[in-house]
């Protein structure tokens, strides 16, 4: 995954952190350090390492934090989620809804079905193959030919086609 993408899935992770809390979207990069919220911070940083493993440079981008705050959120979720009625409530409640999300999920059978998918949902191929996305759901991949110029579009319309799907992005 290209950096942009881990910030992507963070900031969706995010998003539906604060979703789930009932809380404003871009409170969680704000400078507040209200309980409540630094808690919604440490459970979406927590679900972005481990279930994701997306790297502490990214999700402390995202929070507008330091990296080292990231490591002590790791380091202080058992003992948290242990003594910690408030955080393990936050953390239960934000888990599950992830992994609703998460589990609804498809995946792709085939690489010309998923290509094929693509297609009829606005991605568009270049016979200038000067780019090549490589998608892959599951087991399955395509390969999706595009230019300099237009493959920052063509991923917005990847992201877009597959969201309900179980997927990665490649740059080859």
């Amino acid at each position: 995954m290209r950096d942009i993408e881990y910030i992507e899935k963070f900031k969706s992770i995010c998003k539906l952190a604060t979703k789930t809390m009932n809380l404003p979207e871009d409170i969680i990069s704000s400078k507040s350090r209200k309980r409540e919220l630094q808690v919604v911070r440490q459970v979406a940083a927590y679900i972005g390492r481990y279930e994701e493993g997306i790297h502490q440079n990214y999700i402390a981008e995202v929070l507008n934090r330091d990296r080292t705050l990231i490591y002590y959120y790791e380091s202080t979720h058992k003992s948290h989620y242990k003594t910690c009625p408030i955080y393990r409530e936050t953390f239960n409640k934000i888990y599950k809804a992830y992994l609703d999300i998460e589990g609804s999920k498809e995946v792709f059978i085939n690489g010309e079905i998923m290509k094929e998918h693509l297609l009829k949902n606005g991605v568009k191929e270049n016979p200038i193959a000067e780019v090549k996305i490589k998608v892959t759901s599951g087991q399955c991949r395509c390969v999706i030919k595009t230019t300099y110029f237009d493959f920052a579009d063509q991923l917005k319309f990847i992201k877009f086609a597959l969201a309900n799907y179980h997927f990665n992005v490649k740059l080859i």
